[in-house]
Parts: C-alpha cells; sequence; structure tokens
C-alpha cells in the first residue's frame, strides 16, 4: 500500500471543498479561507485528520450548485496553519490521492459531505513510462528555460529527469497553463501512460514557439517581455 493510501486508510466520509481550479497528487495549494462554513470545515478537520477534498467546480458555468456524484477531485492535506485575529486564515495544503464522490450526505454541517473512494494509476510496464516521463522532462524543461530567458530570470532550473512518471505527469500537469476543463480531465486519467502521452503532445506543439520567442529575445533585448506563464494551447 503507498504512503498515499495510508493517509487515507479508514477515511470514508470526506469534507468537500469545489473551487474553480484543479490538484494535482504531489502538489502544494495555499488557500485562504474567510466563509464562514469553510472556517467550520478547516476547525473540523484540524481536530481530526486534517484531510478534506478539493473538487474542480466553476458555479457561473454549472446549471447544479455541488460537484455531481462520480465527480473525481483530490485529497488536500492541511500542512501549515496561518490563523488571523478576524477568524480568517491562510493555509498551506498538499495534494494527497484521488477521491471519486460516491455520494453526499445529508449531516448537521454547514459544508458539503461526502461519502468517497480513493484510487491511484494502474500499473504499466516500467521501462515504458521512464521513457515516456524522460521525454516530458526533457521537453518541458526546454520550454521552462526558454521562458525564463524570455523574463529575464537567472535562478537554476530544478532537475526533474529523474522524477518517478505518475509524479511528474501531476507535476508538469499542474505547471500547465491550459484549460481548468483539460487539467480536469488529466486529473482523472488511470494510466500514467496516457497521461505522459496527452502531455508530451501539448508540449510539442509549444516548444518550438517558445525557443523562438526566447532567441528573439537574446537578439533584442529591452523590446518588451512576455508574460509568465506557459500557454500551451
Amino acid at each position: 500500500m503507498s504512503e498515499a493510501y495510508d493517509k487515507v486508510r479508514g477515511v470514508i466520509e470526506l469534507p468537500i471543498f469545489p473551487l474553480a481550479l484543479v490538484l494535482f497528487p504531489g502538489v502544494p495549494l495555499p488557500l485562504h479561507i474567510f466563509e464562514p462554513r469553510y472556517r467550520q470545515m478547516l476547525s473540523d478537520v484540524r481536530a481530526g485528520n486534517s484531510l478534506f477534498g478539493v473538487s474542480y467546480f466553476d458555479a457561473s458555468t454549472s446549471e447544479q450548485d455541488t460537484p455531481a456524484a462520480g465527480h473525481i477531485g483530490c485529497v488536500a492535506e492541511v500542512t501549515e496553519l496561518q490563523s488571523l485575529p478576524d477568524g480568517r486564515s491562510n493555509i498551506l495544503t498538499v495534494g494527497i490521492i484521488r477521491y471519486r464522490i460516491e455520494e453526499f450526505i445529508e449531516r448537521k454541517e454547514p459544508y458539503l459531505l461526502a461519502r468517497v473512494s480513493f484510487f491511484e494509476d494502474e500499473e504499466e510496464d516500467e521501462s515504458v513510462l521512464g521513457e515516456a516521463a524522460h521525454e516530458v522532462a526533457e521537453t518541458f524543461t526546454r520550454i521552462a528555460r526558454a521562458v525564463r530567458i524570455i523574463n529575464d530570470e537567472r535562478a537554476s532550473l530544478p532537475d526533474i529527469s529523474d522524477t518517478e512518471p505518475q509524479r511528474l505527469s501531476f507535476l508538469v500537469a499542474a505547471a500547465m497553463e491550459v484549460d481548468t476543463d483539460v487539467k480536469q480531465d488529466l486529473l482523472e486519467l488511470r494510466s500514467t501512460s496516457e497521461r505522459l502521452q496527452r502531455l508530451r503532445d501539448m508540449l510539442d506543439r509549444a516548444v518550438s514557439s517558445y525557443e523562438e520567442r526566447a532567441r528573439i529575445h537574446e537578439l533584442a533585448k529591452g523590446n518588451g517581455h512576455s508574460g509568465r506563464e506557459i500557454d500551451l494551447e
């Protein structure tokens, strides 16, 4: 059993925090907690296992009031807490493991509570995954290097070449500037190889453009700067 499964061992019911973003396992997420119902949720989870679910939900585009049963989200673990004098809080969380909402539970709590099941990617050939992960890491690093040149950033890039394939796929998916629906699709996949393939396709379409922009920037510094986000669409 993985460390992620160990953290949710015995967990059947999970508080759900709907947000207009996608959280991936292994990725940090800072949050500002200010609504009374989520202050209560934070207090409750801190008194227990410090776990709650982050579910992608955009109320402005949805006909429903909450995520539907069957929705896939990611468990967040509260790792740091800064309490403010007026009852608000700044917290740092990190994604742990994905879950599927089986059904919502009617309780007295002001926040959503759901019965969930947890899952990770299916087992696949490690040699195939290693090759795909190497290609994704190499192309992503090329784009990140180009973006730093465009933005005149001097710090060195971290080496991600030896990152475990599933973890790499989540880290790259989180870092990419694509539509949130695309990120949700990547989160829901249960095949690391398929996720890496989709990432590789998006990165391959973008890398030449970024490297050309970086080359031109080096030739003509001072003629403007590109934005900091990596847009891969």
